[in-house]
C-alpha cells in the first residue's frame, strides 16, 4: 500500500472511497473558490503510470480563477498514486479503471462533468462517453486520440516498470530531465524537481515509486498495435471536444487530428509548442486555453439542458458494469 506522505495543502481536500470490488481508491478535491456562474465540474484523469499530482497546477488554476472557479476532482486509478495496487494486474485495463472513475462519480452525485484525460485518461473518456454518455458534458483529450502510434507505445513499453529508484528527489530529477529532455525542450531544469514530486511517491524522505509495476504487464499483454477506438471517439460527437497535442508527440499523430476533425467538425484542437507526449498543463498558455473552452462549453451547456453541472444519484450502466 502506497504511503501517504501527511503533507496538508488548503488548495484542495484528500479523498478516499471503495471501488465496487473492494479496492481503496484516493482522489483529490479542490472546490472552487469565489462566487462567480456556475461552472460544470471537472474529473482529471492522467496517463498510465501518473496519478492525480499531474493536475496539481492546472486544478489550482481553475478552481481559483477570479471570474469563473470551477470545482475539479483529480483522481489516482488503481495501483496508481496513493490508491491500492491490484492483486490482479489484469484488472489495469481501461474498462476497469473507467468504473474507478464513475464510481468517484457516483459517489459524489456528479454527472455531466468535464473530464480532462491525459493519455490512458483519454482512452478511459471515450469508452465512457460510449456506455455512461449522461456522465460526460464536454472532453479535453490530452495528446491522445483513437489512434495510438506505435512508435510512441514501445518507447513508453521501454521505460513502464524498468525505471531506476532515484536514490534522492536531486536524483528523481535528473532521471526525469534525462528520460524527456529531448521530447521537452521548454521545461526550465528547476522545474523538474516539481515534476519528480508529481509522479513519484514518497517514503522516508525518499522517492519510491508512483505506480505498482506490474502495470508493465498490461501493456506486455498486448498482441500487435492498439485497435482504433473511433467508434467510442464517435460517441463524443454529442458534446464539446478539446484535443491538445504536444508539438514533438510521438503518440498522438498530426493526420490523427486531423481526421478527428473531419469527424468532429465542431472539435477545437491546440498544439502546445516544445513539448511531447503529453503536456503537462502547467502552463499559462495551455491552462488559458483549456479555460476558454470550459467556459464555451458551459454557454453550451446551459442553453441544451437548461442546468451547467448537474448531480444525479443514477447507477452505472450495464454495459459499465460488465467493461465493455
Amino acid at each position: 500500500m502506497p504511503t501517504l506522505t501527511g503533507r496538508t495543502d488548503a488548495r484542495f481536500e484528500e479523498v478516499r472511497f471503495t471501488a465496487r470490488d473492494g479496492l481503496r481508491l484516493y482522489a483529490r478535491r479542490y472546490p472552487a473558490k469565489g462566487s462567480g456562474e456556475a461552472a460544470r465540474p471537472v474529473l482529471c484523469l492522467a496517463g498510465l503510470t501518473r496519478n492525480s499530482r499531474d493536475f496539481h497546477t492546472f486544478a489550482t488554476a481553475l478552481s481559483s480563477d477570479p471570474t469563473r472557479p470551477r470545482e475539479v476532482w483529480t483522481l489516482d486509478t488503481r495501483g496508481r498514486g496513493y490508491s491500492d495496487h491490484d492483486p490482479d494486474w489484469r484488472n489495469y485495463a481501461v474498462p476497469i479503471e473507467m468504473l474507478d472513475a464513475l464510481d468517484l462519480l457516483t459517489m459524489q452525485e456528479l454527472s455531466d462533468v468535464a473530464l480532462v484525460g491525459t493519455s490512458r485518461g483519454g482512452l478511459i473518456a471515450m469508452v465512457m462517453a460510449a456506455v455512461q454518455p449522461s456522465a460526460i458534458g464536454a472532453v479535453v483529450l490530452n495528446d491522445i486520440g483513437p489512434v495510438v502510434e506505435t512508435e510512441g507505445l514501445l518507447r513508453i513499453m521501454g521505460y513502464v516498470g524498468r525505471m531506476p529508484t532515484p536514490a534522492s528527489w536531486d536524483d528523481a530529477a535528473a532521471i526525469l530531465r534525462d528520460l524527456n529532455k529531448r521530447q521537452f525542450t521548454t521545461i526550465p531544469d528547476k522545474d523538474w524537481l516539481e515534476i519528480a514530486r508529481q509522479i513519484f511517491n514518497e517514503k522516508g524522505g525518499r522517492p519510491v515509486p508512483g505506480y505498482d509495476p506490474k502495470v508493465a504487464r498490461s501493456l506486455s499483454a498486448l498482441e500487435g498495435p492498439m485497435p482504433a477506438l473511433w467508434p467510442q471517439f464517435g460517441a463524443l460527437a454529442r458534446v464539446p471536444v478539446m484535443v491538445l497535442r504536444g508539438e514533438n508527440s510521438d503518440l498522438l499523430s498530426a493526420a490523427t487530428v486531423t481526421e478527428m476533425e473531419r469527424r468532429h467538425p465542431a472539435m477545437t484542437s491546440l498544439v502546445v509548442p516544445g513539448e511531447g507526449h503529453a503536456p503537462w498543463l502547467r502552463d499559462a498558455a495551455t491552462i488559458g486555453a483549456i479555460r476558454d473552452f470550459l467556459v464555451s462549453a458551459d454557454a453550451q451547456g446551459a442553453h441544451a439542458n437548461g442546468a451547467v453541472g448537474a448531480r444525479s444519484t443514477a447507477a452505472p450502466t450495464q454495459a459499465a458494469r460488465a467493461g465493455a
